[in-house]
């Protein structure tokens, strides 16, 4: 382990990791509730959102949870027809209207079922057994995602995989959110099944690019092995805590641009 490495590493986590971060970051739409559905249904499209410029994000998920009447878990279980029709037109980017009348489709089948959006990921929704890691859960989650009837096929793209070697960037950030916890209270920390020594780090393009050049991700290609060889460094520096350090690597890439 590079102690130069694990001493700049650290350091900006500590700059980072503190309430100051979240005005910026889509991680203040969830941010603006106090119900664990509401937290859990904003940091989902927060999070699916998550990609392109952080003001837009923020933007667009501030708009949806707008149309939501600013009660994410009420409008997605207790909606009637007429209350969807707010939702027609809404894009951004790839993610239309088609995409999000299917999200909140499922989440109210889910939460007819469930309390916490928790389940979808760690227990599979056959026989109910319990998954142990990250990978099993982010395969059963997209899996789980499609199967209602009727699933439209271009709203796959948007619920990433590891079957299919993507790095599930959004989604390993949106459990970063719901099970790390930290002492700055950014990340909510409020799932239990597994903990945050098995979380993944949320790698990007521009992660993997500062990781590179740190000399801490050998793989050129930026997929989940990559993801998981990054992550596995980390662990080296905090077996306990390894995704803290997205603070770090995402701050010098995006905020400080390093490189």
């Amino acid at each position: 382990m590079n102690e130069d490495i694990k001493k700049i590493l650290d350091q900006k986590v500590k700059q980072y990791n503190q309430k100051s971060f979240i005005p910026n970051d889509p991680i203040c739409i969830p941010h603006l509730f106090q119900k664990q559905q509401d937290i859990e249904i904003a940091a989902f499209f927060a999070a699916i959102f998550a990609w392109g410029n952080r003001t837009t994000i923020i933007n667009k998920a501030t708009e949806l949870m707008q149309k939501m009447d600013q009660a994410p878990y009420a409008f997605c279980l207790h909606h009637q027809p007429k209350d969807l029709k707010k939702l027609f037109g809404f894009k951004h980017r790839t993610f239309n209207d088609t995409d999000l009348l299917y999200c909140v489709a499922f989440l109210k089948a889910h939460y007819q079922q469930n309390d916490s959006l928790e389940s979808a990921f760690f227990f599979h929704h056959t026989d109910g057994k319990k998954i142990n890691n990250i990978t099993d859960a982010l395969i059963h989650f997209q899996q789980y995602f499609m199967s209602l009837e009727d699933a439209p096929q271009r709203t796959k793209k948007h619920i990433s995989s590891p079957a299919a070697g993507s790095t599930c960037k959004r989604l390993n950030m949106f459990l970063r959110w719901m099970v790390r916890k930290d002492q700055a209270g950014v990340d909510f920390g409020i799932w239990t099944a597994v903990k945050p020594s098995q979380l993944i780090i949320p790698i990007d393009v521009h992660v993997a690019r500062i990781a590179r050049t740190l000399g801490i991700l050998t793989r050129p290609q930026t997929d989940w092995q990559a993801a998981l060889e990054l992550t596995n460094y980390c662990r080296t520096l905090d077996n306990k805590d390894p995704v803290k350090y997205d603070y770090a690597l995402f701050s010098l890439g995006v905020i400080e641009k390093m490189i």
